[in-house]
């Protein structure tokens, strides 16, 4: 016997066209890099999608909707949120970080500015959006990254930004359950527009590339369809969820830097030799 009927919200299809009319999903810093990639792939899912930032985006999405905002505007993101009519999916992706090493700062004020976009921000607009996704029994998908999983030299206040927005969408997931679910995607390395400004040149780029298990960077429609899964009537029993978009992660260096096994590989290949 099948009691998902009595269990869970009916939306519909699984996709984000159904008998009630388009969903409508707002991505923050949704006009370029993997922002621009998650709402193309909400549009292709067939969601109404507005994408918000501080500036119209250089080459339009195909079916997304700009409107302009300033996620570290409190007032003006509750009058965004305000002004819309209904909110079924919201994906905090407005972020980032320039490489700034700690001491060289000498202050604390830059990198409170950084924590302020990645995990204020978040927060901010979440709650702003809370009415309206709780009466469409909405979901909420925090972009967070394996820099707050792991030590983020350069980008320290980022990491902690990160691993803070991780936890924060945990305890959002128990405190708006039932109706409202919340995950994070935790994000790899992404080959974007900027990709030279943090890995280089093309050889940069495919060295970079050979450090990750799947042998590539991911490319912003992976994140995008990653995101659309978990606000997916297909992952209707997820929330308080970290799905892990890395292509494997990063191998270990101390494997490489080993060597014991390095002894062993080789005695084999002159076994094989012989």
């Amino acid at each position: 016997m099948d009691n998902r009927k009595d269990n869970r919200p009916d939306r519909g299809h699984e996709g984000f066209d159904d008998r009630q009319g388009k969903r409508l999903v707002v991505v923050t810093g949704g006009t370029r890099g993997v922002g621009a990639g998650i709402a193309r792939a909400f549009s292709e899912a067939g969601a109404e999608v507005v994408a918000c930032a501080r500036r119209p985006p250089e080459v339009p999405v195909e079916g997304v909707e700009f409107m302009p905002l300033d996620v570290r505007d409190p007032a003006a993101v509750r009058a965004f949120f305000d002004a819309l009519p209904r909110l079924d999916v919201l994906v905090n992706n407005a972020g980032g970080a320039p490489y700034r090493p700690l001491a060289e700062t000498g202050t604390a004020e830059r990198h409170v500015r950084v924590i302020e976009l990645n995990l204020t921000a978040p927060l901010t607009v979440s709650l702003a959006a809370y009415e309206h996704l709780k009466r469409a029994r909405g979901s909420i998908v925090m972009i967070g990254s394996v820099s707050g999983t792991r030590p983020s030299p350069g980008t320290a206040a980022y990491g902690a930004a990160k691993a803070g927005l991780e936890n924060l969408a945990r305890s959002m997931a128990v405190e708006w359950a039932p109706d409202v679910r919340v995950n994070t995607l935790v994000v790899g390395m992404v080959r974007t527009e900027l990709s030279h400004l943090h890995y280089g040149d093309e050889e940069g780029i495919a060295s970079v590339s050979r450090t990750v298990p799947l042998g590539r960077l991911a490319a912003p429609s992976d994140i995008g369809e990653a995101a659309v899964f978990l606000a997916s009537d297909a992952a209707a029993y997820i929330t308080g969820a970290s799905l892990l978009v890395h292509g494997g992660g990063e191998r270990p260096a101390f494997l490489d830097a080993a060597t014991v096994n390095k002894a062993a590989t080789a005695n084999k290949r002159v076994d094989k030799g012989s």
